[in-house]
């Protein structure tokens, strides 16, 4: 299967076939035919299926014809990254068009995206506090919105950003399309596509576990001593790109520096920094200036970066979704890749969970030569099923190597 079956507007395609896509993905092979229908859509998908190009090439095919200078489509995305990633993936597909797109979001000045504005844009790619503080403003209106498109729905709903959608929604015309995207579908955010969605085509790919080219293993440590593991990890593995999730900012700030006094190349990315900071840190984690990145959740939503070899959980996370999130970074694209979860006390309800969720068990891991204090045990911590000749889990043996 081609892009070519699309029947896209020649200068769509001529994006499509510059940017180098040639199969489309399974999310885009079964939206975007939906979408270019005019439907309403339920997407299902988590990030890195490609799901991007499969609401951005149905727009620009939609409006390479018509009206210019007037907002048709809305775009709504929960974080500052996606937003501009969602973008620049409009600027890179539509390059031979003359459609013309903004983002929105705060953090940074309005004056450029007034300037955009007043200038006449097609498309608008807007956080939902910025983009209703230019609606109240007068900067904008959306009454032309033909598209509405709510993008990674469950984590702006985490993020306490339902009421603002809702206000948003009363914003645009009830006659349109809309296309709503989500990873998991809580109660809350199944009663908002209920009620927003006219009969909605449902379309779900990759539902619930990570990429099956990721392989998992926890390493047990003690609480105090997860730094130090970590340290030295890292320096007995052959890493790429490597990306480290923190529950609180201020430990991603703390841990950063401890990797950097290590001697990685590394940054943190967390909620206090603001827009220019945070985009220097994906920028020079892209680009290779960093080859480490310290992340809490939110701060990482929306961070399109290939290549990443390593996920590693500093923190085990507060939910499954949480889990296969922070894993889907990597083991992209067919690609291996490695996740690895420092697991202490009191995680093991977790672990059962998340072992669920993927149909088999976590390895767990003892790291050979390392320390660990006060006569910690890793093989005694979160026991995996074990044969009837040996009382030690499967993962170790009794010297405390892998099998």
């Amino acid at each position: 299967m081609s892009f070519e079956r699309f029947s896209f507007d020649r200068r769509i395609a001529a994006g499509v076939k510059s940017v180098g896509y040639k199969t489309p993905t399974p999310i885009q092979a079964k939206a975007i035919p939906v979408v270019m229908t005019g439907r309403d859509m339920l997407g299902l998908a988590q990030t890195g299926t490609g799901k991007t190009a499969a609401f951005v090439l149905p727009i620009l095919h939609r409006l390479s014809e018509g009206p210019r200078g007037k907002i048709r489509a809305l775009i709504v995305a929960p974080t500052r990254e996606l937003a501009e990633q969602i973008h620049q993936e409009i600027v890179k597909l539509g390059k031979n068009t003359q459609i013309r797109s903004v983002p929105i979001y705060g953090g940074v000045s309005k004056k450029p995206q007034l300037a955009a504005l007043k200038r006449g844009v097609e498309i608008v790619v807007a956080c939902p506090g910025r983009l209703l503080d230019h609606v109240d403003e007068g900067d904008l209106s959306l009454s032309n919105v033909e598209i509405l498109v709510l993008d990674e729905a469950d984590r702006m709903c985490d993020m306490g950003f339902l009421p603002d959608i809702k206000r948003i929604i009363r914003q645009v015309p009830e006659k349109r399309q809309t296309l709503f995207f989500s990873a998991t579908m809580p109660r809350d955010i199944r009663a908002l596509a209920d009620r927003i969605l006219e009969q909605p085509e449902t379309i779900q790919v990759g539902a619930s576990a990570p990429a099956q080219t990721v392989s998992h293993a926890l390493y047990p440590v003690p609480e105090d001593q997860r730094k130090e593991l970590l340290a030295s990890l890292l320096k007995r593995t052959s890493t790429g790109r490597v990306l480290v999730f923190t529950r609180t900012k201020h430990r991603a700030r703390n841990l950063a520096s401890f990797l950097y006094k290590r001697g990685h190349r590394v940054s943190a990315l967390q909620g206090n920094m603001t827009q220019n900071q945070r985009q220097r840190a994906i920028d020079g984690f892209r680009k290779g200036r960093f080859d480490m990145l310290v992340a809490t959740d939110i701060a990482a939503r929306g961070i399109d970066v290939t290549g990443i070899s390593h996920v590693i959980n500093f923190d085990m996370p507060d939910t499954v979704d949480a889990y296969t999130h922070r894993i889907g970074r990597t083991g992209r694209a067919k690609r291996s890749g490695e996740a690895f979860t420092l697991a202490i006390r009191g995680d093991g309800l977790m672990i059962k969970q998340i072992e669920k969720t993927l149909g088999t068990k976590l390895e767990r891991r003892r790291l050979e030569g390392f320390e660990y204090a006060g006569g910690f045990a890793p093989e005694r911590q979160f026991p995996a099923p074990s044969s009837r000749s040996s009382s030690l889990p499967r993962s170790f043996n009794k010297r405390g190597r892998r099998r």
